[in-house]
């Protein structure tokens, strides 16, 4: 097992560009398959789940090669060729695995999907993409620990999702670009990342509208043509260095990431005391350590994302007062809390409410990441604790960060990688 070992740091100081949006380069890669030829993503994140979706797709029949640092390309052969069913472990590995069912189907006429697996945070049920699936024409059964579909050719429909899952209309979307007629999706996602998608579908030739709002409409064509496509600066990411920033103090320029999808944490974080400057793909964190307690709730975007949440609960770990963050899009998702107490955290949960109370100082600790965000929190918390700390099981943090340690060594921290 890997692991970081943290000294006590007393600022970070530099530049970062932040990598490709994990929740967008894992989508775009399924996407590909709506279009036969060669594919070209740019800014693509150097990460564990971008390897297993590569893994994914040779599955099926699509091969892909690095053209540099992060530049991959993706050949996708005629739909003849393509396989329907993917590698079940490897699916069973990532929870984005999920949106592979609308452009296999879209491709295929059939798939067959192991139910998603990944971080392990709480149920996140699959029934809306089969709702909305059904609703496009296709027979959903689920058989065996699988999704299974079909359908000869879908047909566009109207479709009303119950919550605005970014999966659930990202699948739409890519069932919905070839199928035959119009499909209406209200309460669609706003995420920047269900854009980014979108954006590179109408590159491939479909026909969307309203994309960024809650009603997407999308009018079916008969062909797609290959993406040469640039992923968009993970906002998730740029959170985990403004955080860390704002534990430790310094001052650091984020640049690769749009500020304008992440107004409200912005705000959030300069009521805790962080001086923010933003520009259109910058943004300027100021921090001397003297942080206040605030209330955050997540909510879906433009809310405080979910992702955020751990990042945010170790760093309000050390401000004055007491904080309440309330989770309320995924229940169970407090499981690092046990973990920052070895810190020395005074937090505890009740119900969806994480109740903090700020502490002087962090003390060190050996903790265990159990997924990617928590394991960003354990660093942020180690960083700011005073003696040596230890981040146990990394190989989470690496699902979702491209050279997060490396990264945080340039700006002036202490870590070293061990194997324990």
């Amino acid at each position: 097992m890997r692991a970081y070992r943290i000294q006590h740091c007393t600022g970070l100081e530099g530049n970062v560009e932040i990598q490709g949006a994990k929740n967008s380069v894992l989508k775009l890669m399924a996407a590909s398959i709506l279009a036969s030829g060669v594919h070209v993503l740019d800014n693509v994140p150097r990460i564990t789940d971008v390897e297993i979706m590569r893994k994914i797709l040779v599955s099926l029949g699509v091969d892909s090669r690095w053209l540099g640092s992060h530049r991959l390309e993706i050949s996708v052969p005629e739909p003849e060729e393509l396989a329907s069913r993917p590698d079940y472990g490897l699916v069973k590995s990532i929870r984005a695995s999920v949106v592979l069912l609308g452009p296999i189907l879209a491709r295929t006429g059939e798939v067959a999907l192991a139910t998603p697996g990944g971080d392990d945070f709480g149920e996140r049920p699959v029934d809306i993409h089969e709702l909305a699936l059904t609703s496009l024409g296709a027979v959903v059964e689920a058989v065996d620990g699988q999704l299974i579909a079909k359908a000869d050719r879908l047909a566009g429909s109207d479709i009303v999702l119950e919550f605005p899952s970014h999966t659930a209309t990202d699948n739409v979307l890519m069932a919905a670009v070839t199928a035959e007629g119009r499909t209406t999706i209200e309460n669609a996602a706003r995420e920047p990342e269900v854009i980014d998608l979108a954006q590179a579908l109408i590159e491939m030739g479909a026909q969307i509208d309203g994309v960024g709002t809650s009603r997407i409409i999308v009018e079916g064509v008969d062909r797609l043509r290959p993406m040469n496509h640039r992923v968009i600066g993970d906002r998730v990411v740029a959170a985990t260095y403004m955080t860390a920033v704002g534990a430790v103090g310094g001052q650091v320029r984020i640049e690769g990431v749009a500020p304008s999808n992440m107004l409200i944490l912005i705000r959030k974080l300069t009521s805790v005391g962080l001086n923010i400057e933003v520009g259109e793909e910058w943004i300027d964190v100021i921090a001397d350590g003297s942080l206040r307690a605030v209330d955050i709730q997540t909510l879906p975007y433009p809310g405080v994302a979910t992702d955020y949440k751990p990042m945010l609960v170790a760093m309000l770990s050390i401000a004055d007062g007491v904080s309440v963050v309330s989770e309320n899009l995924f229940a169970g998702r407090f499981r690092y809390l046990d973990e920052l107490r070895r810190y020395g955290a005074n937090v505890r949960s009740e119900g969806h409410h994480i109740i903090i109370r700020g502490v002087p100082r962090l003390l060190g600790a050996e903790a265990t990441a159990h997924d990617i965000r928590a394991g960003a929190a354990l660093v942020v918390a180690s960083l700011a604790a005073f003696e040596e700390s230890q981040v146990n099981a990394v190989d989470h943090i690496e699902r979702g960060y491209d050279a997060l340690a490396e990264t945080l060594v340039r700006l002036g921290a202490t870590i070293e990688t061990v194997e324990v």
